[in-house]
């Protein structure tokens, strides 16, 4: 099995998580980061989850899983200790073409989550293809050792430059050049020293106009 590597924009999406432990916790709380709208299915809620329920964070309907509560959903997870249920679940999303997802079955994926590693837009993520969950963990944390928060304001600079020069609509080799000269110049390390005026100054060097993001 060869997984189709993709980031799914849910913005205001519905999704539906199927269970109310620890696990589907971690699950809803990923959604909700991502700006899902999360139905949580479930006769028992975790404190976490019930704290979210008290916060409108998720709509919780309280009870046994019946097909009719992912029928209107965009991705389902099932994250119950069920197998006969998370059967169901994976049964009831294919028939209906919703994505689903049920937790530590990768044969009874349409998709299977990654372990992240995010600095504000940048988004690392590592998949060992279901074969490994323990190694994905390791190499995430490997990761955010050499990737540090530095990285957000890096790619909030490299944004705002970019948006700069194609404005001025020249020859993408040109651009290219740009983008390039930036990448291979110091300023990651001008960032991590917070020589703020150093950024700014080697930004309009290459450019040749000023740059006005946070660099907090």
């Amino acid at each position: 099995m060869k997984y189709y590597p993709v980031f799914l924009d849910i913005s205001d999406r519905q999704c539906a998580v199927v269970g109310g432990g620890e696990v589907a916790f971690r699950k809803v709380r990923r959604l909700l980061q991502c700006g899902a709208r999360v139905k949580v299915i479930s006769a028992k809620l975790s404190p976490e989850m019930e704290a979210l329920k008290n916060r409108n964070e998720i709509v919780h309907i309280n009870g046994r899983y019946k097909a009719d509560h992912i029928a209107d959903a965009f991705i389902v997870i099932g994250a119950t200790n069920s197998r006969t249920v998370n059967n169901r679940i994976f049964r009831d999303a294919r028939a209906g073409k919703v994505l689903v997802n049920i937790v530590d079955e990768p044969e009874r994926c349409d998709f299977i989550l990654p372990s992240v590693v995010e600095r504000g837009d940048l988004a690392m993520a590592i998949s060992t293809g279901g074969k490994s969950p323990a190694l994905a963990r390791h190499l995430r944390q490997e990761l955010e050792e050499v990737y540090g928060e530095e990285y957000e304001i890096y790619l909030d600079i490299l944004g705002q430059t970019r948006a700069i020069v194609l404005a001025r609509r020249q020859p993408s080799d040109e651009n290219r050049k740009i983008f390039e000269a930036l990448i291979h110049s110091d300023l990651l390390k001008r960032i991590r020293k917070r020589d703020w005026d150093a950024v700014k100054e080697l930004v309009r060097e290459i450019i040749d106009e000023p740059i006005e993001v946070n660099l907090s």
